[in-house]
């Protein structure tokens, strides 16, 4: 019985949750007149297809290009500095070692909006502004950075040790050993950690708000300020383009859904 009322209570909050992402998907087929209206309407009464019109008038393929090219590069970036830092850490169990972690987890506190102004003006001063996709890109992997040492680094602390003695023992080099033995165990972890920073830096708003000022190549993000006029907003396109940027997020972690629970949680099993 239990069971069951704890059940209730999870599809409860589930159902909270998923709301407002049902009531987006809701809004984009209502038609305007109905946006608003009182009771409101769980169904709209004629539906609307205006996707392909906001994806022509809105240029959201460029959008979505620079989205994608700011998170392959970010994704790129984090995994490049972040997998051997995470290792590091894993491996080498000292006191500095833990003052470096608190440090790192500090870093993942600081929010985006707060770093924007000194990004901007360092940015400026050495003129990566001239560049705004690469230093929206630098910006980014600063900010996820932290998250994907400490992903990675529970994935690289439940391989053994003695696996990387016994190929030390053979004759290979720790840098060896790291990208024979090590890199291929913790393989899932570290995939399911980039799948995770891609979908963030996919949706990063305030640096590409910050740091680019020329619309060609502004992010996806960025894209709906289009819909917002200094007297009125089109909350139907709003939807619209939302429903367009946010489907394919949904997909993939519903396909990878598995993958990125068992990633997430391998590091708490023995």
């Amino acid at each position: 019985m239990k069971r069951y009322v704890l059940l209730v209570i999870a599809l409860c909050f589930l159902a909270i949750y998923l709301f407002p992402l049902y009531w987006m998907y809701l809004t984009a087929f209502k038609p305007s007149s109905e946006t608003f209206t009182y009771p409101p309407r769980f169904w709209p009464s004629d539906p609307q297809f205006n996707f392909a019109k906001v994806f022509v008038e809105k240029k959201m393929d460029t959008y979505l290009w620079n989205s994608l090219l700011v998170a392959t590069g970010t994704t790129a970036l984090a995994a490049f500095f972040g997998t051997g830092c995470a290792y590091a850490l894993a491996r080498v169990r000292s006191v500095w070692m833990d003052v470096v972690l608190f440090l790192i987890l500090m870093m993942q506190v600081l929010p985006p909006s707060l770093m924007a102004t000194p990004i901007f003006v360092l940015f400026n001063q050495v003129g990566l502004i001239t560049t705004p996709r690469f230093a929206v890109i630098l910006a980014q992997t600063a900010k996820v950075l932290p998250l994907y040492i400490v992903l990675c680094r529970t994935s690289f602390m439940q391989i053994p040790k003695e696996l990387e003695e016994a190929a030390r023992v053979d004759g290979a080099s720790r840098v060896t050993a790291f990208f024979r033995i090590i890199v291929p165990l913790a393989r899932n972890g570290i995939l399911v950690t980039s799948v995770l920073i891609f979908l963030q830096s996919f949706g990063e708003y305030v640096y590409s708000r910050s740091l680019i000022s020329q619309e060609n190549l502004q992010t996806a993000t960025v894209g709906l300020m289009n819909f917002m006029g200094p007297n009125t907003t089109d909350w139907n396109g709003i939807m619209t383009y939302a429903v367009i940027y946010v489907t394919p997020i949904v997909l993939v972690f519903m396909l990878l859904q598995r993958k990125i629970v068992s990633g997430l949680t391998a590091g708490a099993l023995k």
